[in-house]
């Protein structure tokens, strides 16, 4: 480097050296903020501190001041706003109150300031991020901001069969107790503990209201104000400033009731909300706990219900995942297990509603998530009730669910027992006007439910005891035109003779008096009672926890052999054990088979008779799993159709048939509309077989 270059680096140097010297220094910029005017630093200084900025102080002020309750002294305001972490004050413009950090309380003032005599600088640093986020949260939830933070309280409602707990935080229904029922599931199975059924807790049911606002605001955020106003009613309430609130009442009344009323109230809320926006919403979702031993019957009867304004109900699909949007004007949404529920019904019809059922995967106390989101249109923020809901929270109980549709809205058919799936309507109806008034007339007497089942049997056997002897009687005479028939058979072999063999064997019928059709008569009758019972017993609350013989709950099976361990296909429909109703169902049924084939008389086809044997077995896998109840109730009516079919035996003589018989062959016997068919399309087969034979015989002629 040559000594030029050197002298120009040294010049330049101290040219460099003289600039920065002889530059002004900025003035500090200041601010009115606190009781003093403080220095706010704009940017981030050396010593690594943070300030907020003018804007950010402008932004606290205008917050404080739109959002805070304002208190008025010596024509002086004072406006108070406290959230999470501060507790700030507005007066003369002037910003004063404390930061929270972690349990330590720091004035505003040594924040602004920076005085690092007071606070460290991580605390300082801290304290304006919270100061940040304050003025975040503020700009989202307005006054309502102040709601963010305080003491979760829990309060009580209790009458003779629901006890409930009300939390603070988001003002809701926290807990829901069922004091006359028992839960039958344990999460560890080898211990008995017997409790009483909670429908929720912990958690797991949220029913909250989102408030119309310029960002929408949801009530779970908050911490209302609880008030036990009596026994039988608490009042939850956000006081934004004086006589200027929106809660939520609850009113249980005493005695044996299951429905809460929940009253939306309000008082000069208007102005701090969107009041030319008349919508409500209503977010409710739901865990549905595990309450029976069965999981797999209470997965199928546990879905998301809805009824339609005029309409019928209808409901999510129980066995996978769903989700219905902008289901439209509707009169109630529930969410229903296998014999509790939990039912919204509002006194306004929902405008429109998005539901969704997830299934929880197996391996916890939860069944199923449900949940729905609803709106409710015109909506007046200036009245002081606007909005009022009957909360059901109880029992898939036939006669309460009737009862309560005459008292809610007696106007209107809510359809309520639609809860409890009776099967299609033809089966309903059964379940509805004769098994159900009688089941519940029998139980009323205090009678073991077992007991109740056997008289219900009887009952049903002695209505349809006409036609099932009927039936057995035309057995009888098959029995007799047995050998009659196969003298038929014998003579009119043959494919060509098919016809004219069946019109001989229906003119046997038909002087004998006898129909092959009539036995099956009884069957047409017992059928549809059948059907209603399958459908009946899994869904009977009345049965659950009742015990009989070796059953310890009629509305479950009655294991006698158990095993552990999980066999595809096997145990999702057999389960991992024997039930002993079951057992005894299947060996009556295999009984029952054998009566009736040789009841009906003459040769049966060796496949058939397989068939019919192997018919029972296949039942026991299937009814394996479901209620006790349900079996037994099959197995009462096997045995009595058996005892009803020897005792036949013994009434109805052969010699008597015979002699019936013969009578009505001499009675002069006018020809029915269907053997003349019959008669008809026999001589049109006769002659398509003659002309089919003279064809081929002149065919062979040619040849």
């Amino acid at each position: 480097m040559d000594k030029n270059t050197i002298t120009g680096l040294v010049l330049i140097g101290l040219l460099f050296l003289g600039f920065m010297w002889l530059s002004p220094k900025p003035e500090p910029t200041t601010v009115n903020s606190g009781d003093a005017t403080q220095t706010e630093q704009v940017n981030t200084i050396s010593n690594g501190l943070d300030s907020l900025s003018q804007s950010e102080l402008g932004w606290l002020k205008e917050n404080i001041r739109a959002n805070g309750v304002v208190s008025v002294v010596d024509s002086v305001a004072t406006y108070n706003l406290a959230g999470d972490g501060y507790n700030l004050s507005l007066s003369n413009d002037k910003i004063s109150g404390t930061i929270s950090l972690g349990g330590e309380v720091i004035n505003y003032s040594d924040v602004v300031t920076q005085d690092l005599t007071k606070i460290s600088a991580a605390q300082q640093r801290k304290a304006v991020e919270t100061l940040r986020n304050a003025i975040n949260t503020i700009g989202k939830y307005g006054k309502f901001a102040q709601f963010l933070t305080g003491k979760d309280e829990v309060l009580k409602l209790e009458n003779d069969v629901l006890a409930l707990e009300l939390n603070a935080k988001a003002g809701t229904i926290s807990r829901a107790e069922l004091k006359k029922y028992d839960s039958e599931y344990n999460a560890d199975e080898t211990v008995n503990d017997k409790h009483k059924v909670v429908l929720f807790e912990n958690g797991s049911n949220n029913l909250d209201f989102v408030i119309n606002t310029p960002q929408s605001l949801n009530t779970k955020d908050f911490y209302f104000r609880p008030q036990q106003l009596n026994d039988s009613t608490v009042l939850m309430t956000l006081d934004l400033a004086q006589d200027v609130y929106w809660g939520i009442k609850y009113t249980l009344p005493k005695g044996e009731n299951y429905v809460v009323k929940i009253d939306v109230v309000q008082k000069n809320i208007g102005k701090e909300v969107l009041s030319n926006s008349p919508i409500l919403g209503v977010e409710w979702n739901q865990d549905l706990r595990r309450q029976e031993k069965g999981q797999m019957f209470e997965e199928r009867n546990s879905a998301l219900y809805y009824k339609f304004a005029g309409g019928g109900v209808e409901n999510l699909n129980e066995m996978e995942d769903e989700a219905e949007e902008k289901v439209s004007k509707l009169e109630w949404i529930g969410f229903k297990n296998q014999f509790f529920s939990t039912v919204l019904i509002p006194r306004e019809t929902i405008n429109t509603a998005d539901f969704k059922s997830t299934i929880i995967p197996r391996g916890t106390e939860y069944l199923k998530n449900l949940s729905a989101s609803a709106e409710f249109n015109d909506y007046n923020w200036q009245s002081e009730n606007p909005v009022s809901f009957d909360y059901f929270i109880g029992p898939n109980l036939y006669p309460l669910l009737s009862d309560l549709e005459d008292t809610i809205h007696p106007e209107e058919d809510l359809e309520l027992t639609k809860l409890i799936p009776l099967g299609w309507t033809f089966f309903r109806w059964i379940n509805t006007i004769i098994i159900i008034p009688v089941f519940d007339f029998l139980g009323g007497f205090g009678l073991n439910y077992g007991i109740v089942i056997l008289l219900l049997t009887i009952f049903i056997k002695l209505i349809i005891f006409p036609f099932t002897f009927k039936s057995y009687k035309s057995q009888a005479k098959m029995r007799v035109l047995a050998p009659d028939i196969k003298a038929i058979n014998e003579k009119y072999p043959g494919n060509e003779n098919a016809m004219l063999r069946q019109q001989k064997t229906m003119e046997l019928y038909s002087k004998a008096g006898a129909s092959p059709f009539s036995g099956c008569l009884p069957m047409l009758f017992q059928m549809p009672i059948l059907f209603a019972m399958f459908t009946f017993f899994p869904s009977c609350i009345e049965l659950r926890g009742e015990s009989f013989l070796w059953a310890h709950d009629l509305s479950a099976p009655d294991a006698i052999i158990s095993w552990s361990g999980n066999i595809p296909l096997i145990t999702e429909y057999f389960g991992n054990h024997i039930s002993l109703f079951c057992l005894l169902m299947t060996a009556t049924n295999i009984i029952y088979t054998y009566v009736t084939m040789q009841s009906q008389g003459g040769a049966q086809m060796p496949g058939m008779k397989w068939m019919m044997y192997l018919m029972p077995v296949m039942f026991m896998v299937f009814f394996n799993n479901y209620a006790s109840g349900l079996s037994y109730y099959y197995f009462l009516s096997l045995l009595i159709t058996i005892i009803q079919t020897y005792a036949f035996r013994k009434v109805i003589k052969e010699e008597d048939v015979r002699r019936e018989m013969a009578e009505n062959a001499k009675k002069p016997k006018k020809k029915s509309g269907f053997m003349a068919r019959l008669e008809e399309a026999q001589r049109q087969q006769q002659a398509m077989l003659r002309e089919q034979q003279k064809r081929n015989h002149n065919g062979k002629g040619r040849q």
